[in-house]
C-alpha cells in the first residue's frame, strides 16, 4: 500500500522555509504568521519522525534529512506550477465553440478563418451537436443554439431569426411547368412535410395546406440535409434564406417567392455563461460574430 503523503500545506511551508532559510521570510511569502509556519513545520517533522531544521537564535538551517528532501519537494512544486501555467495558457489561447450543424456549415465555417486572422493568438475548436450543452460541466467557452433564447444562466444574443421561405432546384420548378403562385408548390413533394414551418408559411400567404405532398413521417431534422435534398431535385424545402445566399447566387436553389415568414421569438443565438461575459476571448468572438451577422444577414 502506498505511503500516505504529509499534508500539502505543510509541504508548501517547508519548501518556502527551506528556500529562504528563514521562517520569517516564509511567513511573509505565504501570508501566514511565523507561529503558523512553525506549527506546519512541526506537523511535518512529526510525520517524518525526525527534525528537518536546526533552530538557531536568528536563523534556521536544514538538517541532513531536510537537505536531502528539500530539492525533491522544490522540484515537485515547480512541476505543479508549470502544469498550472500550461493549463492557464491553454485555457486563455483556446476558444472552444459548440454549435448546431446548420449554422456551422452554412455560416460559420466559411467565415471563422477571418476571425482567426484577426486574432492569431487564439486557436478555435468547433464541435457540432444538437445537444444542449451544460457550460458548468463541459469545457465549451461559447455556444450557438437554436431556440427561443430562454436558457437559464446564460447570456443570449439573437444572431439570425427563424425566418423561412420555400426553395427548390430550377429543374424541379421547370418539371412542374414553373412556379407562378404559392399554391403551385402543393403539386410538388415537400421535404419534411410535417415541419410546422410549412403550415405557417402557407397560412401567411393565404393558401390552405391541409394536404401536403410528401411523407409526413419522414424527417431530416437538419436544414443542411434538407437543402442538399432540394438541390438534388428531391423536393421543395422550407429554409432560412440567410444560410443559402450562395446557393441562390449560384442558381442551385431558387426562392420562387420573396415572402419570408418568421417563427416569432425563435432563432439562432450566441450564448455563454453570464459569469464569463467579460472574458477577453469571449468578448472578441462575440463582437466579431455579431458584426458578421449584421453585415451578411438577409433582410427579413
Amino acid at each position: 500500500m502506498p505511503a500516505k503523503l504529509p499534508p500539502l500545506s505543510s509541504l508548501r511551508v517547508f519548501e518556502a522555509a527551506a528556500r529562504h532559510g528563514s521562517f520569517t521570510r516564509a511567513s511573509e511569502e505565504l501570508g501566514m504568521t511565523q507561529a503558523a509556519v512553525s506549527y506546519q513545520i512541526k506537523i511535518l517533522e512529526e510525520r517524518v519522525g525526525t527534525p528537518l531544521f536546526l533552530r538557531k537564535p536568528r536563523q534556521v538551517c536544514l538538517t541532513e534529512t531536510g537537505e536531502r528532501i528539500a530539492p525533491i519537494i522544490t522540484e515537485a512544486f515547480e512541476l505543479l506550477r508549470a502544469a498550472f501555467v500550461m493549463a492557464e495558457d491553454t485555457s486563455h489561447n483556446l476558444l472552444f465553440i459548440t454549435t448546431v450543424t446548420t449554422f456551422a456549415t452554412n455560416f460559420l465555417a466559411e467565415r471563422i478563418g477571418n476571425f482567426q486572422i484577426l486574432h492569431e493568438d487564439l486557436a478555435v475548436r468547433l464541435d457540432t451537436s444538437m445537444a444542449l450543452v451544460d457550460f458548468t460541466r463541459e469545457d465549451f467557452d461559447i455556444g450557438i443554439r437554436s431556440g427561443d433564447g430562454k436558457w437559464p444562466g446564460v447570456e443570449a444574443h439573437l444572431l439570425i431569426p427563424a425566418s423561412f421561405s420555400p426553395m427548390l432546384s430550377p429543374d424541379l420548378a421547370k418539371s412542374a411547368g414553373g412556379i407562378e403562385k404559392p399554391a403551385d408548390l402543393l403539386q410538388l413533394p415537400l421535404i419534411d412535410a410535417s415541419d410546422p414551418w410549412w403550415k405557417l408559411w402557407f397560412d401567411s400567404v393565404g393558401v390552405k395546406s391541409d394536404e401536403l405532398r410528401g411523407n409526413k413521417r419522414s424527417r431530416m431534422s437538419i436544414q443542411m440535409l434538407e437543402a442538399r435534398a432540394a438541390e438534388a431535385g428531391q423536393g421543395v424545402a422550407i429554409l432560412t434564406p440567410t444560410f443559402y445566399r450562395d446557393a441562390l447566387k449560384r442558381g442551385t436553389l431558387i426562392q420562387p417567392f420573396n415572402h419570408i415568414c418568421c417563427d416569432e421569438g425563435r432563432g439562432y443565438w450566441l450564448v455563454y455563461p453570464k459569469a464569463r461575459r467579460n472574458i477577453p476571448k469571449i468578448k472578441k468572438f462575440r463582437d466579431w460574430l455579431l458584426n458578421e451577422v449584421k453585415e451578411h444577414q438577409c433582410p427579413v
